[in-house]
């Protein structure tokens, strides 16, 4: 069967499908205007955007007419210029940039980013419409509309591996730039509405509730051009994409301020922390797109408290921190809009979909700041590390382990994407073993967690695909989360993310006192004695030991560990060579990515019982300043008591819950989820 004939069947089945969301979305729906430019505006309102951002308009023009500029903000920044200077030499230029960049090159098609290439010529021929001939512009219909061909069954998942981003936008965009002149444009505008109504939207309320998004790290990678298209969608023709997957991109933005490291970092970026594969480790672009992505939410949600928090929050990073990238600053910020206080964002956040938990102690570039993962799998750049948990202050404290040098090295499947390059549990059975995961050979039996995926990358196509899988897929809960000030306690089952064969149960909780001391509970059991647990902490540099804790300095942070259970517990620090090294076989990085944890630090029972628990108190604090007192417990009856901080924790024993005395007040540590904001 040819391509066109595959995308004429798609769109026949996919258009007639009814979908919830339809009305909302269509609600403001209208004719797409045949004038040119409409894509990012008209001319006149271009224009009327340059006078009043005259400094972000400069320093988008001086990138636009410098040839040692990267293709992508040139380009961009190019057909903006020319359009609002009507400067016809620009636009011919950028025009014969696009024919030969893309026309008149090979189709580029499969897992290469041809959607980014499609964008850009697409933002070229609005921009620059006049400056294409009859015949070039033909070219460019042939040139979308065979690209779109090759490329109809490419990144069809729409839980993994940057669909929107690598595919769609340009899809999308060079349709809507090409409308009312290509034949086939309007047909192709119909099959990815048609698609996202029927899977991806749901995809982005089922892994993306709350705003975090299951894929990690990776939604910095394409959400700003995902959502460059849903803008020229709600501009060219009404169609409101948003509003289809409200649970996503009504929290998505909070969420990505939750994602940001508290402190200004390299060129006065904000580094995203580490989840699943990526990392941003070192600086790059992606941090630009994270601040233009929040802020065209805030622009779309303009009344809501919450969004103008957002704004304020985006305001002490008042422009990109890559020079290239000004175009997004003359899109996207805007100054003399309202702005709500930080606390309006409150000190923390869940994402139901990804079971994600963010906090911070306040809303200072001194903060500490604390990540809590416990959901489930959907995408195959998740890691196996479900109870993993991440501490920044002043620096990274507790990191994620191993290097994402390529996807499915034997580093990679052996090391960075296993349990044991995170900071949860790992239950050791000496017969366990690993099918391959991404295509890589596992050889490497680390105790973590397994998989029993239909397909080696653990991923589902779509939310009907997700629920076909559930049994492989659903493996974690988020048993509590609340915030009382004070105090935030959060609660995960991660035993479903183990082998049943080893695993009995895995619950963790954990109590944040603010400012600075974290109180981690885990209760775990074996299928047998034998069964060695360790639990894991990734140090970003080795701890030191002095008196009772160790002590770990990271530039100028510092985090103390106390371990209270298992009582005569063993430590072994894991650091050098032999750091990625697992059963007595190396598994070096192929590559560094950037600052990783130097050390990983594992806490062992004295002696193999089926039931162990482990008790640790956390506290992050600032290089050189005085210790804070020792934490004391003592086991009262079928709880757990704590003292630190200047309060009482008590855990149950038999199941999660508790209790806790802070500020003079007695509350209940309850197994409930407060609901999202």
């Amino acid at each position: 069967m040819s391509a066109r004939r595959i995308v004429a069947g798609a769109l026949a089945g996919l258009a007639c499908a009814a979908w919830a969301g339809a009305p909302a979305m269509d609600a403001g729906r209208h004719p797409v205007p045949a004038a040119h430019p409409r894509l990012l505006g008209t001319a006149a309102e271009l224009r009327t955007l340059a006078r009043q951002r005259a400094a972000d308009y400069r320093r988008m023009a001086a990138v636009g007419r410098d040839a040692a500029s990267d293709l992508q903000p040139r380009l961009i920044s190019m057909a903006l210029t020319a359009a609002i200077e009507d400067d016809a030499a620009l636009a011919r230029q950028a025009q014969r940039l696009v024919m030969e960049r893309f026309v008149q090159r090979p189709i580029r098609r499969g897992h290469v980013p041809f959607g980014t290439d499609l964008a850009l010529g697409g933002l070229v021929y609005d921009l620059c419409h006049a400056a294409w001939s009859p015949e070039e512009r033909r070219q460019f219909h042939d040139y979308v509309n065979a690209t779109v061909d090759a490329n109809v069954a490419s990144e069809t998942h729409v839980f993994h591996n940057a669909w929107y981003g690598y595919k769609n936008w340009g899809i999308g965009v060079a349709a809507y730039a090409t409308y009312g002149e290509n034949p086939r444009a309007a047909a192709i505008l119909q099959t990815l509405e048609a698609d996202y109504r029927q899977r991806a939207a749901p995809a982005l309320e089922r892994a993306g509730a709350g705003g975090g998004w299951a894929e990690g790290y990776y939604i910095h990678y394409w959400l700003l051009e995902w959502l460059m298209f849903c803008e020229v969608a709600r501009r060219c023709e009404g169609v409101d994409y948003y509003a289809a997957a409200p649970a996503f991109y009504g929290r998505r933005a909070l969420a990505s301020v939750f994602e940001m490291q508290p402190g200004l970092s390299d060129y006065g970026s904000r580094r995203p922390i580490p989840m699943g594969d990526g990392g941003g480790r070192r600086f790059g672009g992606d941090r630009d797109k994270a601040l233009s992505a929040r802020r065209i939410l805030a622009a779309y949600f303009h009344d809501d408290p919450v969004h103008r928090a957002v704004r304020a929050f985006d305001a002490a990073t008042p422009r990109s921190s890559v020079g290239q990238n000004a175009w997004m600053d003359f899109l996207w910020h805007d100054p003399a809009a309202p702005r709500g206080r930080l606390d309006d964002l409150g000190l923390s956040h869940h994402s139901r979909g990804p079971g994600y938990v963010y906090a911070r102690s306040d809303w200072t570039e001194n903060a500490t700041h604390f990540f809590f993962k416990c959901g489930d799998r959907f995408t195959a750049h998740q890691h196996l590390d479900v109870g993993h948990f991440l501490i920044f202050k002043r620096a990274e404290l507790a990191g994620d382990g191993g290097h994402y040098d390529e996807f499915g090295t034997a580093h990679d499947v052996n090391y960075h994407l296993r349990t044991i390059a995170h900071s949860t549990v790992l239950v050791h059975d000496p017969g366990e073993t690993w099918p391959a995961i991404r295509g890589g050979r596992v050889t490497a039996n680390d105790g973590g967690q397994h998989h029993a995926w239909r397909h080696h990358n653990g991923a589902a196509a779509d939310p009907e695909d997700w629920e076909r899988q559930r049994a492989a897929l659903d493996i974690a809960d988020l048993l509590a989360f609340e915030d009382r000030g004070e105090y935030l306690y959060v609660a995960g089952d991660a035993t479903r993310a183990y082998a049943s064969n080893k695993l009995e149960r895995f619950t963790r909780q954990i109590v944040y006192l603010r400012p600075d001391t974290f109180v981690i509970y885990d209760q775990v059991t074996a299928r047998k004695p034998g069964f060695r647990k360790t639990w894991l902490l990734q140090a970003m540099r080795p701890p030191m030991f002095h008196e009772d804790r160790w002590l770990m300095t990271n530039g100028p942070g510092r985090l103390i560990i106390q371990t209270l259970l298992p009582e005569a517990a063993r430590t072994r620090l894991v650091t050098g060579e032999e750091l990625y090294t697992v059963d007595g076989r190396a598994y070096p990085p192929g590559r560094d990515t950037g600052p990783a944890p130097a050390c990983c630090m594992e806490v062992s029972p004295p002696a193999p019982r089926r039931e162990d628990q482990f008790l640790h108190v956390l506290t992050a604090g600032v290089a050189g300043e005085p210790l804070t007192p020792p934490a004391t417990w003592r086991a009262d009856g079928d709880r757990i008591e704590v003292s630190v901080a200047g309060a009482v924790v008590r855990f149950d024993r038999r199941q999660t819950g508790g209790d806790i005395r802070v500020a003079g007040r007695e509350r209940p540590l309850a197994a409930r989820v407060e609901a999202e904001r």
